[in-house]
């Protein structure tokens, strides 16, 4: 809903490609581009992101790494029985998941790999840039969804996968999101290589679940000055993340999130922890119960207990969605390092924020509105640009006054020679094209962030030739009547200045 219709292709390359999250990623954009389901769970298509310049989803190409072989088509076949796709949906979007299907390359390092970090480093790099090449997309980012590597504090390690992958990323100069609770961007040497590059980057784990709520209750808690005691919970879960997550190192990758979120918002870490037990036969299905003990006035002691029963899937798919748009537009306009506005994505987020998930929300949102300004700026700049041509969009006719089209190589007379293009709207009197909106404002020019209305030299045009401002005087006569008439609009705005009106002011009743 707010991305521009004329906007190029941007690419996704998604860690873990044919996955469970990733497959429902591309279906759900896909179905949701067709208009065949809504896009609930997306905020970045909720009003507090209209015109704030994010890519459409229909601009949106997919492609990424994977050491798996199951095509997307038939996985989206698997998530169908099990419930995480509505029925027909896999079927209705075939040619897209095929289509992100042939884009997937294989990762690694897999069992019996002989490369060397740096020859993986290259050889993913390499498979991004022949993406972001082939397909002529503008930027990509990649995004790590694929499972959590287990947690390791020994010196001198292999760099993890996901490191790798984030350090591949880097090199193809692309923006990099960390979806998972694995290292990624977090390894020292990702850092310090993300701090040269200037690139931008958001993380991690995405919060889906059990540490979203905590997000909500951790600050209902403090900010109601109760006491909270203890904080116990249990996560039930199958699919490939339950398996993964049996493994107690890569459990405990996954908890240091979750303890974040309550020592950041309690101030303290009470006692109790979670424990992930992983049951195969819920399928792509999560359990979450937390036990809350805490006391009350007079220290009368309560309990507040919660479940949470969801898709990850198609939890985290939405969420994944979000942040690549907005991680590709932060790149667009020259953003870079830690995106501490995407925190509210993340149990364990890069930059510095709060951990409350309304304080989190309200960053997100102000980053949308930075969006929103830099957007009026390149509208801006574009008018000005096209400016350069000195050309009025009227009712069919075009006066140029005082300046000929100089994109054509062609001069136009002063004061009457037309041209009839409908591309563009710009009112100049001598002011051509020079490249910068401030160069403009300097000499008298009100850019508003739209082609619709440009002021030069103290003359303001609203749309179209019909109404014309001059120093606190209005015309509606064209400028194909003015020329008739013999009358320069630039004399009117030294008439105006010769009874004291100041023509840069504002007309009356028009917004300054």
């Amino acid at each position: 809903m707010s991305a521009s219709l004329s906007r190029p292709r941007v690419g996704v390359w998604l860690i873990g490609a044919r996955g469970s999250v990733a497959t429902t990623v591309v279906t759900g954009c896909a179905a949701v581009t067709a208009g065949l389901h809504p896009p609930t769970g997306m905020v970045t298509e909720t009003p507090a992101f209209t015109d704030s310049g994010l890519p459409a989803l229909s601009d949106l190409v997919f492609g990424g790494h994977d050491t798996l072989d199951c095509p997307l088509p038939k996985r989206a076949e698997t998530l169908t029985a099990g419930g995480v796709l509505p029925p027909g949906i896999a079927t209705a979007v075939a040619a897209e998941l095929a289509a992100a299907d042939r884009e997937i390359r294989p990762g690694g390092p897999t069992p019996g790999d002989t490369r060397s970090e740096t020859e993986l480093i290259t050889a993913f790099a390499d498979d991004i840039r022949d993406f972001v090449h082939r397909h002529e997309l503008k930027r990509a980012v990649v995004v790590n969804v694929a499972s959590t590597e287990p947690a390791s504090a020994r010196p001198g390690a292999p760099l993890p996968a996901s490191t790798l992958y984030a350090l591949a990323a880097l090199r193809a100069g692309c923006s990099y999101v960390n979806f998972t609770p694995s290292e990624g961007m977090h390894h020292p040497v990702a850092a310090r290589e993300a701090e040269r590059s200037g690139l931008p980057y958001a993380g991690r784990d995405g919060k889906t679940g059990q540490t979203l709520l905590r997000a909500v209750l951790g600050p209902m808690f403090a900010q109601r000055a109760l006491s909270v005691r203890a904080w116990s919970g249990t996560n039930l879960l199958g699919g490939g993340d339950g398996a993964a997550l049996a493994d107690p190192a890569a459990a405990a990758a996954k908890n240091a999130g979750k303890e974040r979120v309550l020592a950041d918002t309690l101030g303290t870490v009470p006692e109790g922890e979670v424990h992930i037990d992983d049951v195969p036969a819920l399928g792509d299905w999560k359990t979450a119960w937390d036990h809350i003990a805490f006391d009350g006035f007079l220290g009368t002691r309560m309990i507040l207990q919660t479940i949470w029963q969801g898709c990850d899937s198609a939890l985290a798919a939405p969420l994944v969605l979000d942040l690549a748009r907005l991680t590709l537009r932060a790149h667009e306009v020259g953003l870079s390092g830690p995106l501490a506005e995407l925190g509210f994505y993340f149990k364990d987020p890069v930059g510095d924020g709060s951990a409350s998930l309304g304080e989190q929300y309200a960053a997100l949102t102000g980053l949308g509105e930075r969006f929103r300004r830099a957007g009026a700026s390149e509208v801006a700049r574009g008018a000005v640009a096209r400016g350069g041509a000195d050309r009025v969009r009227g009712r069919g006719e075009a006066g140029a006054w005082g300046a000929g089209d100089r994109e054509s190589g062609g001069e136009a007379g002063a004061r009457g020679a037309g041209h009839h293009e409908s591309a563009g709207v710009a009112f100049a009197r001598g002011a051509g094209q020079r490249g910068s909106v401030e160069e403009v404002a300097a000499r008298g020019v009100d850019l508003r962030g739209s082609v619709e209305v440009a002021a030069v030299g103290g003359a303001e045009l609203r749309g179209s030739a019909e109404q014309v401002a001059v120093g606190g005087a209005e015309t509606r006569e064209s400028a194909e009547e003015a020329a008739a008439q013999g009358v320069d609009p630039r004399d009117l705005t030294e008439k105006a200045a010769a009874r004291g009106v100041d023509p840069r002011e504002p007309v009356p009743g028009e917004r300054p």
